[in-house]
């Protein structure tokens, strides 16, 4: 299966890179965005569901200790995903996501956190840290990733945002907390909407979609269709590259996913195509 991947995108562009990381034990399927690559300080990824040890509704890249997996299986797939992106083990620091636009300064005494030892913090959906080797750590299935790279004060961020956080405008949270720690000016940062539900597939409520129409005033038809019977599909990914471009990022340090977790639920975790029978995808960030 792992030898021949195909994803389904929405559009043309195909966007994040799918590329097969070599190592001792196999390949190892990730996706990554160009985007941040070229910046030549971070590396990351984003994990598809393949290359590790989990077995049945988890199989078989599960990162998330907390949904019934075996906890030496998930274990070892953070030791490939490691591996993979050439960093250690101990180097990973996890958020605690509860949907909130929480985000928390991180540095080296918090390695391992949330893996080898207790995190010591809750509600936390955004990690942001300006040390070297430091793995900043977020878990999705079908919620949005976001990562950012500051190329002029060598500083990162990772943030979970689902609707809530959408709402909440975690992607400008997260610049705030970047600039209140680093000084971070937003027209050096470098920004990507990662791997998540589209809008085809994510109905929502009538008072989630009068949260968004409140919040987003002037792009309603933008990120909402009116499907009638109080439902409607919410376009997670336009809500985002809002948020992020009327906070201040240029549109050539923007890259927004083309791929959807739902339409390929049997390469990538999706709560919504599983019925909530899944394990997690991980973001991963890191300063070289």
């Amino acid at each position: 299966m792992e030898k021949h991947i195909a994803f389904q995108y929405r559009g043309q562009e195909q966007v994040p890179v799918l590329k097969q990381v070599e190592t001792e034990t196999g390949m190892f399927p990730c996706l990554y965005f160009p985007l941040l690559e070229e910046t030549g300080i971070a590396g990351h990824c984003f994990t598809t569901r393949l290359g590790g040890v989990s077995r049945g509704m988890f199989e078989s890249l599960n990162l998330s200790f907390a949904r019934g997996d075996e906890r030496e299986a998930v274990e070892e797939n953070f030791r490939r995903t490691a591996k993979a992106l050439g960093t250690a083990y101990g180097d990973f620091v996890l958020t605690d996501q509860t949907h909130t636009t929480n985000v928390r300064r991180v540095g080296r005494e918090d390695a391992g956190k949330g893996l080898l030892r207790e995190r010591g913090y809750t509600d936390t959906d955004g990690l942001i840290t300006n040390e070297p080797g430091l793995v900043l750590s977020a878990f999705f299935a079908d919620c949005v990733p976001l990562y950012f790279v500051d190329t002029r004060q060598k500083a990162i961020g990772l943030s979970h945002s689902g609707w809530r956080g959408t709402v909440g405008r975690m992607g400008k949270a997260t610049l705030e907390a970047m600039k209140r720690e680093f000084q971070t000016e937003v027209e050096d940062v470098v920004c990507a909407v990662g791997p998540s539900i589209c809008q085809s597939c994510y109905e929502v409520s009538e008072d989630v979609a009068l949260e968004f129409e409140q919040e987003f005033s002037g792009h309603r038809d933008e990120i909402l269709q009116n499907k009638g019977n109080g439902k409607y599909q919410l376009d997670l990914w336009r809500a985002n590259e809002i948020v992020l471009s009327e906070a201040g990022i240029r549109k050539e340090h923007l890259a927004v996913t083309r791929l959807c977790t739902c339409c390929n639920h049997k390469l990538l975790f999706s709560h919504r195509a599983s019925h909530g029978k899944r394990g997690n995808l991980g973001a991963f960030l890191y300063l070289k």
